[in-house]
């Protein structure tokens, strides 16, 4: 009776079966059989662990892409309006256009500066100001005699984001005090109605709490499938991919040891930089359940590893396989709804993203998860989805990974 382990054994290059009689046709299906599998897998999955570790500069990718990668990008790329530059070319002098001076406050803006209307097109040329405030002569003459009045707001749109935000929040200040002056209240008098906004998950609407999250979200997206595939191309480059072709393993074994070895070493960067550097280091609160989170990392991350092998059968050489991946990564993940909402593209395009990219279903589930606080009972169609889109790249990869690498 032969060997489990060598009735799987994949055939050569040439297309000759590594075993001979009728036993090599069938695959391993006694329990033994099973624990060879089982054991091989292992076995490669500790190889892969190795080459993983005697890597420093790949290493080194990994530290920095779950630590300073995020803090920078979540303290550096901050989209709300904080000490915004404001001039205000005030022709009325009244009480009213003095008001609304005193109410740009930090931090949203600095102290308005006073400036006169030549002023304006230079210093804001000169980048001196993000908006310049233009307040007309009899304003709060024109206002408290309900006469049609205009007050123009200059903005440097260069800085697209912040433009916006604090014109937004400019038109709220002018037109709050000119309310109050309509309604004889500048003396402070309370309004009979006090509208209070109170934001859920995130009371200070501080972009970090988003960013550095989606941070950790885009590095998952980023090093599994860089990882995958760099493990694949790396053996095709050096030939130790020949040894495998005698080995008593199958193509299978091969593919799954490289997901999961790269997949452990992302999920542990990734659970450990939501604890210390989203967690503490930046003060993030995390509602959810980060042992939910992980398990949801898990097949997210199989799903990319899926995506990295099949990349590395399509590349040749490492070099082709980071021309490769960048395209794939940067679609992925400025589509993803991590940078912009889903709702916001064409809907083809929605829908093209969320049937072939499992991205989508990943961003999805970690803001439910780790926002909201939700439950499996909530986010299970998300998994569901991601793992039916890795089933898909699991089956595509493996084919393409015995054809390429091992000629069958």
């Amino acid at each position: 009776m032969a060997d489990p382990a060598e009735e799987d054994r994949p055939a050569g290059r040439d297309g000759s079966a590594t075993t001979s009689g009728p036993t090599s046709l069938r695959g391993p299906t006694s329990l033994r059989g099973l624990r060879v599998r089982l054991a091989n897998l292992a076995r490669l999955t500790i190889k892969e662990l190795r080459s993983i570790r005697a890597d420093p500069v790949m290493l080194l990718l990994v530290v920095y892409a779950f630590t300073i990668n995020i803090y920078t990008v979540a303290t550096g790329a901050s989209i709300e309006a904080t000490n915004l530059a404001v001039a205000i070319v005030d022709e009325d002098r009244s009480p009213l256009s003095r008001r609304i001076a005193d109410g740009l406050t930090p931090p949203l803006f600095r102290p308005a500066t006073v400036i006169g209307a030549a002023e304006i097109d230079p210093a804001m040329d000169a980048g001196r100001f993000v908006f310049v405030i233009e307040i007309p002569p009899r304003f709060e003459a024109d206002v408290r005699a309900g006469r049609r009045t205009a007050v123009q707001i200059d903005v440097d749109a260069t800085a697209i984001t912040q433009a916006g935000n604090g014109t937004a929040y400019i038109r709220t200040i002018v037109a709050d005090q000119i309310a109050e002056t309509k309604a004889g209240r500048e003396d402070g008098a309370a309004a009979p109605i006090d509208v209070v906004v109170r934001a859920r998950s995130n009371p200070n609407l501080k972009s970090s709490w988003f960013t550095s999250v989606m941070q950790v979200i885009n590095s998952i997206t980023m090093l599994t499938v860089i990882l995958t595939g760099a493990a694949l191309i790396r053996e095709r480059e050096q030939g130790t991919v020949e040894h495998l072709l005698v080995m008593p393993v199958v193509p299978s074994e091969i593919m799954l040891s490289k997901i999961l070895a790269n997949g452990f070493v992302t999920l542990a960067a990734a659970g450990l930089s939501l604890v210390v550097v989203v967690g503490w280091w930046l003060g993030v609160p995390l509602g959810g359940s980060l042992a939910l989170f992980l398990a949801g990392a898990a097949v997210y991350v199989f799903t990319s590893g899926a995506l990295g092998i099949l990349l590395g059968t399509v590349a040749n050489t490492m070099g082709q396989y980071g021309l490769l991946a960048i395209p794939v990564l940067l679609v992925t993940q400025l589509l993803s709804g991590s940078a912009t909402p889903l709702e916001s593209m064409p809907a083809w395009l929605r829908i093209v993203m969320m049937t072939v990219s499992p991205t989508p279903h990943f961003v999805l589930f970690a803001q439910g998860v780790l926002y909201r606080g939700a439950g499996l009972g909530v986010v299970w169609p998300s998994l569901l989805a991601m793992a039916a889109i890795g089933a898909v790249y699991l089956g595509v990869a493996l084919r393409r990974f015995r054809r390429v690498v091992f000629g069958g």
